[in-house]
């Protein structure tokens, strides 16, 4: 019997022990119309969120009364509602998105299923528009409990994604199996403690665990997420793995090789840089009469966008986490959930992040910087490395962020060229100085016999109203522009 097969008749029978139903359990025999199980999803997420749980139940195959296992005929991978399964029915219905498992198991030769709700988190959790509420065990819309609404918002408030439990009643050994903790100690250089307890007590001063009394532990989500040894082992953050896929030439129609980073973001971070560093193309340069090959890609680029995404990454949406593409003529990083502030003012606005507690450990690891983003730092290895500027943008609910291959100033279309001087524009600016003529040319790598070359990128930007003169009554050689919103 593997783990979780174990963990799952464990925990089976600690729900039919309890004495009653509660705002967080539901136990049923048969019935199993989708649309209940919905309003229930609903009504359960949010409940457990009211009384501090991470997870609600709903149980199938047990007297609701007595609380005996009797066994249900429900087989949730065979339901379908129309010609839609019924698990992808439930989760287009449901707003937001959040994470439900059906697990069909066997216990003393009966058929028993449990469905595992994640609690809501930031808003109260919809089905079809509604959301629902456990008042007692009778299930209840929401908007008629105006006290249980008010105090659910305060909830929802309160708690970041962060310090929610990704395991909880785990005993210390399997807090250390689980986590990678030698890891911790090693990133923030500390000498490795020589008892369990201070290892424990090491991670609970960092809020990555904490005791809950009787010799039994929780472990956050900032805690599984950084040191996992697998995401895997915790349920829902299985699918905040980071993915790795490399494509045939320009399009994602033929995958050459698709790899996922299993462990914790903290403990791989190097290993996951040097596999995507691995994967890349490089060029051959001659220096000095070397001949030397270099990755195509600035590899500090590549890791302060990789850490960015997994830090401004919102991991409150179910089912999706950061992927790296690598294309033949580009490197794409995506993270579910759009940015705090504006795409095009990522280089010059404060840092904002929506899961504080992750970026300050991954700043004091030397992860990343404590003053911002680093896509200043992105932006300027790409105008030393020569490449196009990278892109900003929101695709859907996610943000994406793009590494460009080499290619020539004749060879960028209009809309490579405008996002390159704006960004020249943004990086000076935030350096205290101003993009010129020759500060131009010097970024592209023009001859300083054609300025007539960067005075049309200065104009087209112009046009384009992403920068502006610094001073409208300088005169044509002496004019310095500035950013549209400077």
């Amino acid at each position: 019997m593997t783990r979780d097969e174990q963990y799952l008749l464990s925990l089976v029978r600690e729900l039919t022990d309890l004495p009653a139903e509660t705002g967080w359990l539901e136990l049923k025999h048969n019935n199993a119309e989708p649309q209940e199980i919905g309003e229930y999803i609903s009504a359960l997420a949010n409940s457990a969120a009211l009384e501090g749980k991470a997870q609600a139940y709903l149980l199938w195959g047990v007297d609701d009364v007595s609380h005996d296992m009797v066994g249900t005929s429900f087989n949730p991978s065979a339901k379908r509602v129309g010609n839609e399964e019924l698990e992808s029915w439930l989760l287009r219905q449901l707003t937001p998105k959040i994470g439900f498992r059906f697990h069909q198991i066997q216990i003393g030769g009966l058929a028993m299923v449990l469905l595992e709700i994640d609690r809501a988190f930031r808003h109260p959790v919809q089905f079809s528009g509604v959301p629902f509420v456990r008042v007692g065990t009778y299930k209840k819309r929401l908007k008629d409990f105006q006290e249980k609404e008010r105090e659910l918002w305060r909830v929802l408030d309160a708690t970041p994604y962060e310090l929610l439990p990704a395991a909880e009643k785990i005993s210390a050994d399997e807090v250390l199996r689980l986590l990678d903790y030698a890891a911790y100690f090693d990133l923030l250089d500390k000498p490795l403690p020589n008892s369990r307890d201070a290892v424990l007590a090491a991670l609970a001063a960092d809020r990555l665990i904490e005791s809950m009394g009787a010799g039994y532990w929780r472990i956050f989500n900032f805690g599984a997420v950084l040191f996992a040894k697998k995401l895997s082992d915790f349920g829902r953050l299985q699918r905040k793995s980071v993915r790795v896929v490399v494509y045939q030439g320009t399009g994602r129609v033929q995958t050459l090789r698709e790899q996922e980073d299993l462990g914790g973001y903290a403990a791989g971070f190097e290993g996951l840089i040097g596999f995507i560093n691995g994967l890349l193309p490089a060029n051959e340069v001659i220096g000095q009469a070397l001949r030397k090959s270099v990755p195509v890609y600035p590899e500090l680029a590549i890791r302060e966008l990789v850490a960015n995404a997994l830090i401004h990454q919102d991991l409150s949406i179910a089912g999706s986490g950061p992927m790296v593409e690598i294309f033949d003529d580009r490197m794409e990083i995506t993270n579910p959930g759009i940015p705090l502030v504006d795409p095009s003012r990522l280089l010059d606005s404060p840092p904002r992040s929506r899961n504080e507690n992750l970026a300050s450990l991954m700043r004091r690891i030397g992860i990343c910087e404590e003053r911002g983003s680093g896509v200043d730092k992105v932006v300027f290895q790409t105008e030393l490395y020569q490449l196009p500027a990278p892109s900003f943008e929101i695709v859907g609910d996610s943000t994406r962020s793009a590494l460009f291959a080499p290619r020539s100033l004749t060879k960028m279309d209009k809309e490579d060229r405008i996002r390159a001087v704006y960004l020249h524009a943004c990086l000076r600016f935030v350096q205290r100085e101003f993009m010129t003529n020759t500060s131009l040319r010097e970024r592209f790598g023009i001859d300083p016999k054609n300025s007539a070359t960067a005075s049309r990128l200065l104009n087209e930007a112009l046009a384009a109203k992403q920068i502006r003169l610094q001073d409208e009554s300088a005169a044509p050689k002496l004019r310095r522009y500035v950013p549209k919103w400077a």
